[in-house]
């Protein structure tokens, strides 16, 4: 397990902390199940230390190879545990077809980090790891969807922007249902979030006492009528870290939840209560406070890279030839986020679960919102705490404070869906938001993490760059009048965009 330039308590020595007692074990061996009560004892006597032992379990929960005795794999039929071709032929009881819940596609994995592994532990996936899913058990190959891994680095920024624009849009929503209300004239307003244009909502009175407003939702664009922006999948169709890993264990591991299937064996493979609520905390909270991407030019100015006058040159005219094709209007460079803190479960009304998937009260589980595991994103991360030359110590795992006390996220994304031309279109509209239809994919990482595109079948980024349509036709268009030197250099710019961890830190082996 490797911590990059930083100490901390070993998961094992945490996990007797109400026991008192010395527990030693095998690194050979599945990491035990993470207990969401013990979470909670920790929380409560010293959060900074919940949180650390949230992140070294959730550590663990991902390099681990997991075994069928924990629930590995499936029953898919056909004496098969696993496979990489969705199989909605296999209709007989408790085969692939009769999952619960509907299977999209596997299991095809072991651990968490056979896939998520370019260009280190926990970043994407070449095209070998590939998955197929079927989403809709359609059963013909030819319109079975590809998708390729993405890194899981700093998702925690994500999520948290995610919240604050939600709530931004949907007081947007709210102050125009009580103009409605007050004047009783219909009336429109702009949708807006952190500088990105969601399009408009309408809004007109139907009952004054009391009142009752009928939302024209017609002209809403780029996220859901709900204004709930959704930042994780490759679609858009889950809006925590959370949701997105426990339909991940499921589809890619075969290992289901418990907030997911209650104490059901939805996959037939004769195991139940696979992951606990406190796993999917540890793995939330890992996710959430991993190290950021970085740049060469960062990496450069702290003396821990080299960089020559025409490799930063070239970075310097990229970045200014990637902003003039105007694909800074989609990829946009860096947002603000008001509040730095993460936390687990969160307190948005649509980012914590009241009630979870398996229909159990939240809170019966011990996901209290008032009780959160949280950390600072601009100081907490564990990783990439790296000793300079002259002997400081600087934190590339946190992202950048703001005077205001917010944090700088340089995320290249702005959140919202396009229409991205036939070229990028799946076979088939599996999600009801178009099959061409995709959320802006963050650059952070994006020189580290080839290859590219949902399907991973742009070996280069200029390939990438040309396969964009629809919506992004223009800065496409405006990227190939560019002359031969300024596309490399904007590659360049790209390609510095990187995701770094110290090569000088040491495995740390738990006692």
């Amino acid at each position: 397990m490797a911590h990059w330039g930083i100490t901390h308590t070993s998961v094992l020595a945490l996990a007797v902390f109400s026991a008192g007692v010395a527990v030693t074990r095998s690194l050979a061996e599945e990491p035990p199940p993470v207990d969401q009560g013990l979470l909670n004892e920790m929380v409560a006597h010293d959060p900074a230390e919940a949180f650390i032992y949230a992140f070294d379990a959730g550590d663990e929960l991902t390099e681990a190879t997991f075994t069928s005795e924990r629930g590995v794999g499936a029953y898919v039929g056909e004496l098969l545990r696993f496979t990489r071709m969705p199989r909605p032929d296999l209709t007989g009881p408790g085969e692939w077809s009769q999952h619960l819940p509907m299977r999209e596609g596997g299991p095809n994995a072991t651990s968490c980090i056979s896939c998520h592994s370019v260009p280190t532990a926990n970043g994407a996936g070449g095209v070998a790891l590939n998955v197929l899913v079927d989403p809709l058990h359609i059963g013909e190959p030819a319109q079975y969807l590809e998708r390729n891994t993405l890194h899981l680095f700093a998702l925690g920024a994500v999520q948290r922007l995610a919240e604050e624009m939600t709530g931004d849009l949907q007081r947007q929503r709210d102050a125009l249902e009580a103009r409605v209300c007050e004047s009783g004239e219909p009336d429109v307003q702009a949708l807006t979030a952190n500088g990105v244009a969601f399009g408009s909502i309408g809004a007109e009175r139907i009952a004054e006492v009391p009142c009752q407003v009928a939302f024209d939702t017609d002209g809403i664009e780029g996220v859901d009528e709900d204004l709930v922006i959704r930042p994780f999948g490759w679609k858009g169709t889950h809006a925590t870290i959370r949701a997105f890993t426990r339909g991940a264990a499921h589809n890619e591991l075969g290992m289901q939840a418990v907030e997911l299937i209650g104490d059901a064996d939805g996959d037939f493979d004769g195991v139940t209560n696979e992951l606990t609520v406190g796993d999917l905390t540890a793995l939330a909270i890992y996710m959430a406070a991993l190290e950021r991407p970085t740049s060469l030019v960062e990496l450069a100015d702290h003396g821990i890279v080299e960089l020559g006058d025409e490799q930063r040159s070239a970075i310097t005219r990229g970045e200014q030839a990637f902003a003039d094709a105007g694909c800074g209007s989609c990829h946009v460079p860096s947002m603000t986020l008001r509040d730095p803190m993460f936390q687990e479960p969160s307190a948005h009304p649509d980012f914590g679960e009241v009630i979870l998937p398996n229909g159990d009260e939240a809170e019966a589980h011990g996901l209290h919102v008032a009780q959160p595991v949280s950390f600072d994103l601009t100081a907490d991360q564990p990783n990439n705490q790296i000793e300079l030359a002259d002997g400081s110590v600087v934190n590339l795992g946190a992202f950048e404070r703001t005077a205001d006390g917010g944090a700088l996220i340089r995320w290249y994304s702005d959140f919202r869906r396009h229409e991205m031309g036939p070229a990028l279109a799946d076979p088939v509209d599996a999600f009801g938001i178009g099959a061409a239809v995709w959320p802006t994919r963050s650059l952070a990482g994006v020189g580290s993490t080839g290859p590219w595109l949902h399907n991973g079948h742009a070996t280069t980024l200029h390939e990438a760059i040309v396969a964009h349509g629809g919506e992004a036709a223009a800065s496409r268009d405006a990227y190939l009048a560019l002359s031969a030197e300024s596309r490399a250099d904007l590659v360049a710019f790209l390609e510095n965009l990187v995701i770094y961890n110290d090569p000088n830190a040491e495995e740390e082996d738990d006692p």
